[in-house]
């Protein structure tokens, strides 16, 4: 006998409690299996992919693209034969990660948790770096109260646009902010895709038009007032902080005003590190990945920990210790599209200089492109930022939170140097450490940073102090 369940959206283990629906995979009619992708939605940290928890048909989706939905309110209706599946209503939640595909019964892998996370063996075994089953469907369904959906008039159920139009996230983000359809717009851009031009004019024919006329057309009003200044060279833009960006906004103020932050500058003559760079490009064993004076920076600062392990902490307040982590897992902060995202390399300091330099560049590719996990995203335990690729000298980071040190690679630029009493032309870069006041004094975060520039001007030194 058929029985028609309801797919809430899951708690993904990252403590949020809303996300946006990206890209349905499916619509109404369609077959799905267990474990097939069905919908796309952006977290305040990441896009993630939610596979069904069931075999049956679609009977309907609950919500639009573009419509932000809270944890615990349900986005799909699946027909299913008989009993079985995991998750929806009165189900328990299933524990695990966020994306890939949902174990059928029987066979939930075990949790990747934040214990696992801050423990050298948890980060090596117990979080693959794209892990496989979904985290809570069902839950907290007391405590939420559904948006209301955004349906054309008189139609019930939402359903999916025959087509979709092909646009970037930030264009997506506006067209949603506006109350524009993708799918009713014919794009401007390169292979037809829409640009944000496209969605302000459609946003502003729309706005012309009375309000009796949109719902006679089937339209949601669309209540952006547009003035002359707000089309002119003069005028004002507004962009809704939401996503990475909110969440990034407020990680910043919290590190900022809670823990006392240091910051120390030192300039280094990395002459011997950029040709140690060329020639590690030449050798066959980095033949497939992308070697660059990071990857120097980045392996000094793991010694560095080493040498100094109270570098690599954090304080709890709660139970008013400093919790040292024997174990690195090193941040890379990485601009990207969606904001400012700081994934981290598990036990970065286990892996060799080869194995080092993928996880670098695979971890920078998948989070420009939107694909980093939320266990990417956790867990980290000091980290750097290269804001060298900005043609900046220098600055003074923010430490990421929960972390005592963050370290800035600024520029690499030929400049005069003294060497051995003679004036040269060297390459020269600064480097600047922040720190938490409360953990590392400046004897300490002196000592780390002489230490990341002294294998940074020499280094063999890497090599010496393994």
């Amino acid at each position: 006998m058929a029985e028609l369940k309801e797919f809430k959206l899951p708690d993904v283990g990252e403590g949020l409690t809303e996300a946006d629906i990206v890209t349905w995979r499916v619509k109404p009619g369609d077959q799905v299996e267990v474990n097939q992708i069905i919908v796309e939605i952006e977290t305040a940290k990441a896009v993630v992919e939610l596979p069904s928890p069931w075999d049956g048909t679609v009977a309907r989706l609950l919500a639009e693209e573009g419509q932000t939905v809270d944890v615990g309110v349900p986005i799909i209706a699946i027909e299913v034969s008989g009993p079985g599946g995991n998750g929806g209503a009165g189900s328990p939640p299933v524990r695990g990660g966020v994306t890939g595909g949902v174990a059928p019964p029987g066979e939930t892998e075990p949790a990747a948790d934040v214990a696992a996370q801050e423990s050298p063996a948890g980060s090596a075994e117990g979080i693959p770096r794209r892990v496989a089953v979904l985290v809570g469907y069902g839950v907290r369904t007391s405590s939420t109260t559904r948006r209301p959906r955004k349906a054309r008039p008189g139609t019930g159920d939402v359903q999916a646009p025959t087509a979709r139009g092909l646009a970037k996230p930030p264009v997506r983000r506006l067209a949603k902010d506006l109350g524009i359809s993708l799918a009713e717009l014919a794009g401007t851009g390169p292979g037809g895709s829409i640009t944000r031009d496209d969605v302000q004019h459609a946003a502003s024919a729309a706005t012309a038009r009375s309000g009796q006329d949109l719902v006679e057309d089937g339209f949601r009003p669309v209540t952006v007032a547009v003035s002359p200044a707000a089309t002119s060279p003069g005028g004002e833009e507004r962009i809704p902080v939401r996503g990475v960006r909110k969440r990034m906004a407020a990680a910043v103020v919290s590190s900022a005003f809670t823990a006392p932050h240091v910051t120390e500058f030192l300039q280094v003559d990395v002459t011997e590190t950029m040709a140690a760079v060329r020639r590690l490009r030449d050798l066959p064993e980095y033949a497939d990945v992308r070697v660059s004076p990071l990857l120097f920076v980045a392996r000094a600062l793991l010694i560095a920990v080493r040498r100094h392990p109270l570098v690599n902490s954090s304080w709890d307040a709660g139970a008013q210790e400093i919790v040292i982590k024997h174990y690195v897992n090193l941040g890379i902060a990485v601009a990207a599209e969606r904001g400012l995202l700081v994934p981290n390399i598990k036990n970065a300091g286990e892996l060799s200089m080869p194995e080092l330099a993928a996880s670098m560049h695979e971890l920078a590719e998948t989070s420009r492109a939107g694909r980093a996990t939320p266990a990417d995203l956790t867990g980290g335990t000091i980290t750097i930022t290269n804001v060298g690729v900005f043609g900046v000298d220098g600055g003074t980071p923010i430490l990421t939170p929960g972390e005592a040190a963050i370290l800035a690679f600024g520029q690499v630029r030929d400049a005069p140097w003294v060497v051995d009493g003679q004036l040269a032309v060297r390459q020269v870069s600064t480097l600047s450490l922040s720190f938490d006041h409360r953990i590392v004094d400046g004897e300490l975060g002196s000592a780390v940073l002489r230490d990341v520039a002294s294998m940074l001007q020499d280094p063999t030194r890497m090599l010496a102090w393994s």
